[in-house]
C-alpha cells in the first residue's frame, strides 16, 4: 500500500532545480571523476564530474555526464566537453579525501599549478594525468550521448594508472588505504568501514 506519509514529486510539475535536488540527494553517494582534458589549442582543463560510473566491462568503458555551465555560465558548454569533443582523449583521475581541496579549487576554472597540481605525462594520450591522484584512466573518445540538458561522455579506457599504495594486489585497490572521496548532495562524504552481506 502506498506509504500516506510520502512526499511524491512529479517531474512535469517542478522546475528543473527542483528536482534536480532531489536526485542528487537521493542517488549517494556517488564517485567523482576528476577529468583532466586539453583543448585543440593546447590549454590544459581539469574538472570534477559526480555522475560517474562504468559504462562496459570489455571493452573497459567509463562513463561521465556531463552538464551546463551554471552561475557565471549558466547556458554555456563546459569546456570539458568542448576539450572531448575536439580531441577525443581524457584522463579521468580518482580523488581521495586528501585532495578534496584541491579537487573544490579545480571546480573554480583553475589551473594545475593554481591547484597545487602536477600534470603527469600519459603514456597512450597527449593528455595529463594529475601526479597526487592515486588511480588515473587514461581515455579516448567512444561516444557521446545527448540526454536532455546533459551529454553523457563514454570514454574506453586505454590504460590504468594504480599507485603501489593504493593497490592491494591482485588487480584490487585498497580502499581504506586510498580513501575515495564521495558526493552527496551539496556536502561530501568519506567512508564508512566497509562489510559483507548477510550480515551475520
Amino acid at each position: 500500500m502506498p506509504n500516506n506519509q510520502a512526499h511524491v514529486f512529479n517531474p512535469g510539475e517542478l522546475e528543473t532545480q527542483q528536482m534536480y535536488k532531489i536526485l542528487i540527494g537521493s542517488v549517494v553517494p556517488r564517485p567523482i571523476a576528476w577529468v583532466s582534458s586539453k583543448s585543440k589549442d593546447g590549454v590544459l582543463n581539469l574538472a570534477p564530474f559526480s555522475f560517474f560510473t562504468v559504462a562496459s566491462r570489455q571493452p573497459p568503458t567509463l562513463a561521465v555526464s556531463i552538464g551546463p555551465g551554471v552561475q557565471e555560465r549558466e547556458g554555456t558548454i563546459k569546456d570539458t566537453l568542448t576539450n572531448i569533443r575536439e580531441t577525443e582523449e581524457y584522463v579521468i583521475n580518482v580523488v581521495p579525501e586528501a585532495l578534496g581541496n584541491a579537487m573544490h579549487e579545480s571546480s573554480m576554472h583553475v589551473a594545475f599549478e593554481k591547484a597545487e597540481l602536477t600534470p603527469e605525462p600519459s603514456e597512450t594520450i597527449s593528455v595529463p594525468a594529475v601526479q597526487e591522484s592515486p588511480i588515473a584512466f587514461e581515455c579516448k573518445l567512444d561516444r557521446i550521448i545527448p540526454v536532455g540538458t546533459d551529454h553523457m561522455v563514454l570514454g574506453q579506457v586505454l590504460r590504468a594508472r594504480v599507485d603501489d599504495a593504493a593497490y592491494a594486489g591482485n588487480f584490487k585497490t585498497d580502499i581504506v588505504k586510498w580513501k575515495p572521496l564521495a558526493r552527496l548532495a551539496g556536502d561530501y562524504a568519506a567512508l564508512t568501514p566497509s562489510f559483507r552481506l548477510p550480515k551475520e
